[in-house]
């Protein structure tokens, strides 16, 4: 394989997708999804890619997958797989709070140690597909952004502790992205959807690659993406 090989979690829709797309000219992707069909189907729209069928809360799926890829080198690794949320503290339990930090944390750490060995075979790059809500909070309940501070604090940490190895580690924090996740969310906020209020899943996609790509002396070791100008007056 000549082309560098990188993972790309939730590559099937939304920001994940878009990373895909970045990538595809000149890499090798490893596309994960829950979805065998739609892995398989995101596959099939490029010249070099392989699926990865796995649901990331469940650690014995998830270490059995990355088994039978059996792959001796990564060039990168992103973690685009996540859920929101948030629920009004009255409304919460523990299940929810179970729920969202195994995805959006929890997965991160075990697929990261999982397919270690092949990033320090590649000295490869790790990014997290963070979030605004990862620098400030905001939002009822807290349990998004409680996951995405301590995604934070995980990456920062794998920063430090990989850099011995050769493996770089980015964390990106978007701002809203035109996503369906997004409509959901502004679904449940009783307002009209307008998708110019933000940002595209393409700009996103172009800080991964940027931090995937950059060469050997530099590491992209904290990317904000805020909506320009335009559509936060469109927002008013």
């Amino acid at each position: 394989m000549s082309r560098p090989i990188v993972l790309v979690t939730g590559g099937t829709r939304g920001i994940g997708a878009a990373i895909c797309d970045a990538l595809a000219p000149d890499h090798h992707l490893v596309i994960g999804g829950r979805d065998r069909a739609a892995v398989e189907s995101a596959c099939a729209r490029y010249e070099s890619a392989q699926p990865f069928v796995c649901d990331v809360a469940d650690g014995d799926a998830m270490e059995q997958a990355v088994a039978d890829l059996g792959l001796d080198r990564l060039d990168g690794l992103v973690h685009s797989a996540g859920v929101s949320g948030g629920w009004r503290t009255e409304e919460s339990n523990r299940q929810v709070w179970r729920n969202i930090l195994e995805i959006n944390v929890i997965a991160v750490s075990e697929l990261t140690r999982l397919t270690l060995e092949a990033l320090r075979a590649a000295e490869g790059t790790i990014v997290t597909i963070n979030s605004g809500s990862g620098l400030r909070a905001s939002g009822a309940g807290g349990h998004y952004p409680a996951s995405k501070f301590a995604l934070t604090a995980l990456t920062d940490v794998l920063r430090e502790e990989l850099r011995p190895d050769g493996i770089r580690v980015c964390s990106v924090h978007p701002g809203r992205v035109n996503t369906e996740m997004q409509r959901d969310l502004v679904a449940s906020e009783h307002r009209p959807y307008d998708p110019l209020e933000f940002l595209r899943p393409e700009s996103v996609a172009t800080a991964v690659r940027t931090a995937l790509t950059a060469t050997p002396d530099a590491t992209y070791e904290t990317i904000s993406i805020r909506p320009g100008p335009a559509a936060t007056n469109r927002r008013g």
